[in-house]
């Protein structure tokens, strides 16, 4: 496995979020934050609803609404769980690593990945291996030849990304029960997030094959399309999800208002589900269509199983940063590389998908010219 100059054993890495302010307004194609734009009203009209009631004068319960926690684990197809809410995943992510690492542990991390989730690592964990996963030769995912190659004595958590932000790479099931062997011979967690499953053309939950030793961390931000409402959770074995309340400040509970939203989600999901996946499966139609036959750039990924996939530009000889300054002022707003990846992040652009496809016809019809404008000749 190629590592060139990444120091994988490097105890203090820590990788720094890029500071990119999204553009103002919304006369933009909304392609640089994964988020889903195809919804219907069902989930704001419940929303509107609890707002005229005017249910936000009280306290939420701050164990959270248990219809909205059974609706959840309905959702995983799990029972005999608990599940915490939070203010969205990344406090799920947040409390899980204050709650479950201790400074003599190692955290396994691949790279690509969600730089975030390695920030909170860092703050809890001795140290954070950041495993290089940029390579066809392992599927663009961590493997489980590669955690056995990187884990040691001190490893306590391996963090699972699925699908994976940015690649979309996702794990099969046999790959998931080789993780749990992993898991269960050392006496590891298994993180599994899984904020992306419902764009998956196929997922399987790790919980199924390692349970007590799983942490789920679930998300309404995408699927959902509730980015800005803040609503997740943590789905593990009482034991768990008891010493991650330990960790909560949050004890007045999650807005209620995102529950409602997420309770009329889960309720109304089979009724948009499947074409709202089909929109995403022709929309990456379409820009595989578009890529193909440009020279020196290709898709690392595809199909994608997430709502977002890369872009390679490394072989047109352009800076992912120029294209998506490029693209800001044709109203297209994507994200660099390095955005997700500090050794590969100047490889590639990342976009996302779940728009309307007459705006994935636009981004299409703009991105040829854009790099034949950028090429490097």
């Amino acid at each position: 496995m190629r590592e060139k100059d990444f120091d994988i054993k490097n105890p203090k890495k820590k990788f720094q979020k890029t500071e990119r302010v999204p553009p103002e307004g919304y006369d933009m194609i909304w392609m640089g934050q994964n988020t889903n734009h195809l919804h219907d009203d069902t989930i704001a009209d419940a929303m509107i609803d609890a707002i005229k009631e005017k249910t936000f004068c009280r306290y939420p319960a701050p164990e959270g609404f248990s219809e909205l926690k059974q609706l959840i684990l309905d959702d995983l197809g799990l029972e005999d769980l608990e599940v915490l809410l939070t203010s969205g995943a990344t406090e799920s992510l947040y409390l899980v690593m204050q709650a479950l690492l201790e400074p003599e542990d190692n955290v396994i991390l691949s790279d690509p990945g969600y730089f975030i989730i390695g920030d909170f690592a860092n703050r809890f964990a001795g140290e954070v291996r950041y495993v290089p996963i940029y390579y066809p030769e392992n599927n663009y995912k961590l493997t489980p030849k590669l955690l056995r190659e990187n884990m040691d004595e001190n490893t306590r958590m391996v963090i699972l990304i699925d699908p994976l932000n940015p690649l979309g790479s996702s794990y099969t099931e046999d790959e998931l029960k080789e993780f749990a062997q992993i898991a269960k011979e050392n006496d590891l967690y298994l993180l599994h997030d899984i904020t992306y499953k419902d764009f998956a053309r196929e997922h399987f939950l790790v919980e199924n094959f390692a349970p007590g030793q799983t942490i789920t961390i679930y998300s309404f931000s995408k699927i959902f399309g509730m980015a800005g409402l803040r609503v997740g959770g943590v789905v593990s074995s009482k034991p768990i999800v008891d010493a991650i309340k330990n960790a909560v400040i949050n004890d007045l509970g999650v807005n209620i208002i995102s529950q409602y939203g997420a309770i009329a989600g889960l309720k109304s999901k089979p009724q948009w589900y499947d074409q709202m996946r089909e929109t995403c499966f022709e929309n990456q139609r379409l820009i595989n269509e578009m890529i193909e036959p440009i020279e020196g750039v290709f898709l690392p990924v595809y199909p994608s199983d997430a709502n977002m996939m890369v872009i390679d530009l490394s072989g047109a000889g352009i800076d992912p940063k120029v294209m998506s300054n490029y693209l800001i002022e044709k109203k297209l707003f994507t994200r660099e590389g390095e955005y997700t990846s500090e050794e590969f992040g100047d490889r590639y652009l990342r976009i996302s998908f779940s728009i309307p496809t007459e705006e994935i016809k636009v981004f299409c019809e703009e991105f040829p010219k854009a790099v034949e404008a950028l090429r490097t000749k």
